[in-house]
């Protein structure tokens, strides 16, 4: 037989995947693994195993995910062509999309149509050029019943199947949800000729809302299906893509909007940052945060719980809130670990805006949580709680980006409605349209927004530059305000600041006053307490009424002037200091002999009174060194109970073990072409005449003999196989072969009487059966 391992050009008259692979070239074999890169784990030693590996029904259906409307419009000609059982001429193919045409379901030109079957033949879900292949496992990733496109449209609008359910009874309404939320197939015998009217099933035929397939099978159309799941309502079946309108907006607009947004989701970070910092809230058993303190954090923050919902999944994503155990620890020592502001925190709070909101946006679209789950109800009815394990979902980011990647393609300031959205990402991934539903887009939209990623329903140019990796900081610093650098306070004690401040005058204004109100321009509170705020800091009452008398556009009131001073006149007349420990001495003299030697000095040894003194160094080395110098102290506690300081060995915390990630990496292009290489060299070995001898003395299975597997499924005969089992054991068997596919051959077995699988390459060899040949018992071959 002929070689085309190495041939480059299309092998038109391939009967399997497999002979179609072997004549592929290198640089779309390649391909092929970086677009299904399972395909490469493990590696496959020859095309025989990577093309059975390409059917299996795991693997193609990952693959499938990646399928459009058109796409599965195409596998399903392909199925009713036959295509699964033997390849089709692409003029079969061609007859087959002129009578789909037919149906009033929307025409597709035939550049678009050889651009679909170009894309899943470099997915090798098909193959060939003329005649056409497909494995029957790409057949069943089809997410809807095969043949249903060819029928004719459904003719109810949305308005007509709402008011179709709306006059539905309990019974009715809850036989149509069961199949709306599983397979819209139902086997029933109230479908059959005769049976009486009143019956729920033939009410709902009556109505339209099931469909007649025979008399023991209905079918839920797809519109009403979409109507009852809250999903926008189109007909999945249709070859062309829905449209979006929408508005047209300014992008100075747009950007404007997102950069107020972007200032207020920044200030809510800092409140609740502030908060756990000052209160750490106890961790739920089960991780997450409880109701009861969200309700608490919401309080001091003055924000709504869903707010503190999303803000506290913001920081944690980021990195700027944990569950540990803080320090200090918290006084009421209640859980194990508590919410608290990371380390990361006060960097953050040091940042410029941009760089703050940047952090939050890229954690936020990365994040494998859904923030908007939190308190929707899960399967047993309870609430989902912030944080917990509950809220998490894997795929979000993926759902996330396909959302702004849509409103990424409309032009600069374009809107586009959630119903919009939702319909065409459902017609471009029909497989994952359960998750992309319209409520799904309008939360994560209005999270987006939050976030300043969108705004008034376009994507802004900050959340554009996130999404391709340009430089989305910059993007948002040239929207936001421009800071200023003065305030202007008035008579009632507040000051108002006319825009963002520059980061100095910021620092002081928020330690002597208390914001009442933040927005594009900000009011603050001046009061006793800030005001000593501000004197706990280390500011002078000068160096307060130097920075009102200079940053302030209008005339500083008298009554602020005298504020300062009162409190300054009193502020610092009882003080309280920082000792690590403290020497006392009932002798006078012994405490004067002491901190008159070089030892006091060391120490740092400084006398609050005749027999008491105090020392910065840690109580230890006080001991150490006081006995150094020939006194004989000894070491007590708070409540003067002698304590053993004993040196003990050195210990560190128990570290958790960082969890191993289950998610390989994609091989590299370089990698996967030494791949490549190393199965062209695999086949060369399995060639007729070089053994190709497996451990277990089994052989490589080839194309060949894949084909004539499937023939003998496809004509319904017979043929000898050679197998060799998992314990090395040869037998020849006379079996009836059912199916092939998934690396595997399924066939009637006679001498067990029911049908078997046996794996493809444990066949070592496959003969015809002449019709007239009788079944015979398995022999061992000696």
């Amino acid at each position: 037989m002929t070689d085309t391992r190495e041939n480059t050009t299309d092998n038109s008259v391939a009967e399997s995947l497999t002979g179609w692979l072997s004549a592929r070239s290198d640089a779309e074999l390649t391909e092929l693994m970086r677009l299904r890169p399972d395909l490469a784990v493990p590696p496959p030693s020859t095309m025989v195993v990577l093309g059975g590996r390409a059917q299996q029904r795991a693997s193609v259906s990952r693959a499938a995910d990646e399928l459009d409307t058109l796409d599965f419009g195409m596998l399903e000609l392909l199925a009713v062509s036959g295509a699964d059982e033997r390849p089709v001429s692409r003029a079969d193919f061609d007859a087959a999309l002129a009578a789909r045409a037919r149906t009033g379901k929307g025409k597709v030109t035939k550049k678009a149509v050889d651009a679909s079957l170009a894309k899943m033949r470099r997915s090798a879900l098909i193959w060939g050029t003329d005649p056409i292949g497909v494995s029957a496992a790409a057949i069943g990733t089809i997410p809807w019943r095969v043949g249903r496109a060819l029928e004719p449209a459904e003719l109810m609008t949305e308005s007509e199947i709402a008011a179709a359910l709306a006059a539905l009874d309990q019974r009715e309404r809850d036989l149509l949800e069961t199949l709306a939320n599983s397979s819209p197939i139902g086997r029933t015998r109230d479908a059959a000729a005769g049976t009486p009217s009143d019956r729920p099933v033939q009410r709902l035929l009556a109505a339209g809302l099931l469909r007649w397939l025979d008399e023991q099978t209905v079918e839920l159309p797809a519109t009403v299906r979409q109507v009852i799941r809250g999903e926008p309502v189109f007909d999945p079946t249709t070859l062309t893509a829905p449209t979006i309108g929408g508005d047209k907006l300014t992008p100075a607009d747009v950007n404007s909007a997102a950069a107020g947004e972007a200032l207020e989701v920044v200030r809510d970070c800092e409140k609740v940052i502030a908060v756990l910092g000052s209160a750490p809230a106890p961790a739920l058993r089960a991780g997450g945060l409880g109701v009861r303190e969200l309700r608490r954090v919401s309080k001091s923050a003055e924000l709504d719980e869903a707010r503190v919902s999303l803000v506290v999944e913001l920081l944690s994503a980021a990195g700027l809130i944990a569950a540990g155990t803080p320090d200090p620890a918290p006084t009421s020592d209640t859980a194990d670990d508590y919410w608290t502001p990371t380390v990361a925190a006060d960097g953050w709070l040091t940042a410029s805006t941009a760089r703050r909101w940047e952090t939050l946006a890229s954690a936020w679209l990365d994040v494998p949580r859904v923030p908007w789950m939190i308190g929707l109800r899960d399967a047993a009815d309870k609430p989902i709680a912030a944080l917990s394990e509950e809220g998490r979902a894997p795929a979000a980011p993926r759902d996330r980006r396909a959302i702004l990647e849509l409103s990424a393609e409309l032009d600069s300031g374009r809107t586009a409605t959630p119903a919009e959205v939702s319909r065409l990402l459902a017609w471009r991934r029909p497989r994952l349209s359960g998750r992309l539903r319209t409520f799904a887009i309008e939360r994560t939209t209005d999270e987006a927004a939050a976030l300043g990623l969108m705004a008034r329903g376009a994507l802004s140019s900050a959340g554009r530059a996130l999404l391709h990796g340009g430089d989305a900081e910059a993007e948002m610093h040239s929207a936001l305000p421009q800071p200023v650098d003065y305030i202007l306070v008035q008579a009632d004690l507040t000051l108002v600041a006319p825009g963002p401040l520059v980061p100095e005058l910021l620092e002081q204004v928020s330690l002597v006053a208390d914001i009442e109100s933040a927005g594009a321009a900000s009011m603050y509170r001046i009061s006793e307490d800030s005001v000593r705020r501000a004197l706990d800091a280390g500011l002078t009452a000068t160096e307060l009424h130097t920075m009102f008398t200079t940053k302030s556009k209008t005339p500083v009131p008298q009554s602020l002037t005298y504020l300062v001073d009162d409190v300054a006149r009193r502020h610092g007349r009882l003080r309280a200091g920082v000792a690590a420990s403290f020497i006392r001495c009932e002798d006078v003299s012994l405490l004067s002999e002491v901190l008159a030697s070089a030892v006091a000095e060391t120490l740092a040894l400084r006398a609050l009174a005749p027999t008491v003194a105090v020392s910065q160094a840690p109580l230890r080395e006080v001991l150490a060194e006081l006995r150094a110098a020939g006194f004989a102290p000894a070491g007590e506690d708070s409540s003067g109970t002698l304590v053993d300081l004993r040196p003990r060995g050195a210990r560190v915390p128990n570290r958790r073990s960082r969890p191993v990630s289950r998610t390989p990496a994609s091989p590299s292009v370089d990698q996967l072409a030494a791949l490549v290489r190393t199965m062209r060299a695999g086949d060369r070995a399995a060639r007729p005449g070089n053994g190709g001898v497996r451990a277990d003395g089994s052989r490589e299975s080839n194309a060949a003999t894949i084909a004539l597997l499937a023939a003998a499924a496809r004509d319904h005969t017979s043929v000898n196989i050679g197998y060799v089992d998992a314990q090395g054991v040869a037998t020849n068997r006379i079996v009836d072969p059912v199916s092939v596919g998934g690396g595997q051959l399924d066939a009637f077995d006679p001498a067990n009487g029911a049908v078997r699988g046996f794996t493809l390459h444990r066949i070592t060899s496959v003969t015809p059966v002449d019709s007239g040949t009788k079944h015979s018992q398995p022999s061992k071959n000696g």
